[in-house]
């Protein structure tokens, strides 16, 4: 993966179905996170949705026919002025939810969402076994801090 380092601005593009969370926020927290990584010129896409349609994405790409937090999709290609990193979707019925049960906010729920997800787009998979899952759980924590 790429990182354009001494050039442009980064682009982040939030569409949501659904939701009261503010998509400049979701911008805010998004360019920390690839500012925190020293990455320039990179484009970023973030759908907030609901569980009926990541459940949808889940069963289509993963084979897995159920709803889930969050998905993230490393493309990893130029774009025009910018170099697409991926897009991450998370769920907002899922974020609820889990948010409730751990006790926090909405809005805290979405930002470990939001840096889980940006995790896998730098290329790290916690599903790969006991040491790629210790590496990911040490980057996302770091980031969780750094914000």
């Amino acid at each position: 993966m790429k990182s354009l380092r001494g050039q442009r601005k980064n682009r982040i593009l939030v569409r949501k179905d659904k939701g009261k969370i503010s998509t400049g926020w979701i911008k805010t927290i998004a360019e920390s996170l690839l500012n925190l990584q020293g990455m320039q010129g990179i484009e970023i896409s973030i759908y907030l949705t609901d569980d009926q349609v990541i459940r949808e994405l889940n069963k289509n790409y993963r084979g897995k026919d159920k709803a889930t937090d969050v998905l993230s999709f490393i493309l990893d290609e130029p774009a025009g002025k910018y170099h697409l990193l991926g897009e991450i979707v998370i769920s907002l019925d899922t974020a609820e939810r889990q948010a409730k049960d751990l006790g926090h906010s909405l809005e805290e729920e979405i930002k470990r969402l939001l840096v889980h997800g940006f995790v896998h787009l730098l290329g790290y998979d916690h599903e790969l076994g006991e040491e790629e899952e210790r590496v990911f759980k040490q980057v996302e924590e770091k980031l969780i801090k750094s914000l």
